[in-house]
């Protein structure tokens, strides 16, 4: 934010203050950038047939073991037939309880393609999680020999499982998404 012009930033509900934070509130304040705080059940119109649609975090429905990450924002980008999941760092216990919030409306969470959740890591990404997306794609962020060891080889194979297509920062570099007459989808690797 410090060197990007930023109009408007969108966020979950904070349920943790850091160090980081501080300095986020900090440059927001200095840069006067408006900020939406958004919980589930929002939906952001951008314009005509293109929304995002919030379905994580939920107040009422707060998860107090490693807040940060599995009160991420988890947000569903539609523009007509097309949708992409972002998970942001939800665990494997954020992935249940979100599956129990769309238990009535699963195809909620559908997606064409998936930000696979917390770089790879073995502790999201469940089989059932990934089975209730059903994604064609997934694109895992993930820095080139990390230290953790992501993504995770369960990870991946529960990818494969699905027949997924992967694409990862790490071996594609950075990746861009084309969508064309309205669903046809178009990946384009900068390595």
């Amino acid at each position: 934010m410090k060197k990007l012009k930023v109009k408007n930033i969108i966020i979950g509900k904070q349920f943790d203050n850091s160090e980081n934070y501080e300095e986020f509130i900090k440059i927001i304040n200095e840069k006067h950038i408006k900020v939406y705080v958004v919980e589930a059940g929002e939906k952001i119109r951008i314009e005509k047939n293109l929304y995002i649609d919030v379905l994580w975090p939920s107040l009422e429905n707060m998860i107090s073991e490693n807040i940060l990450n599995n009160n991420s924002l988890v947000c569903k980008l539609v523009y007509k037939n097309f949708s992409m999941l972002f998970t942001g760092d939800i665990e494997k216990v954020a992935e249940q309880r979100i599956l129990e919030k769309y238990s009535q409306n699963i195809n909620k969470l559908k997606a064409t393609i998936l930000k696979v959740a917390h770089h790879g890591s073995k502790t999201s990404s469940t089989i059932e999680f990934l089975k209730s997306v059903k994604p064609k794609i997934a694109l895992i962020g993930v820095g080139a020999n990390n230290t953790f060891g992501h993504p995770s080889d369960i990870t991946l194979e529960s990818l494969e499982q699905l027949k997924c297509k992967i694409y990862r920062t790490d071996e594609n570099g950075e990746i861009s998404i084309i969508v064309k007459n309205n669903e046809k989808v178009d990946i384009h690797r900068n390595k």
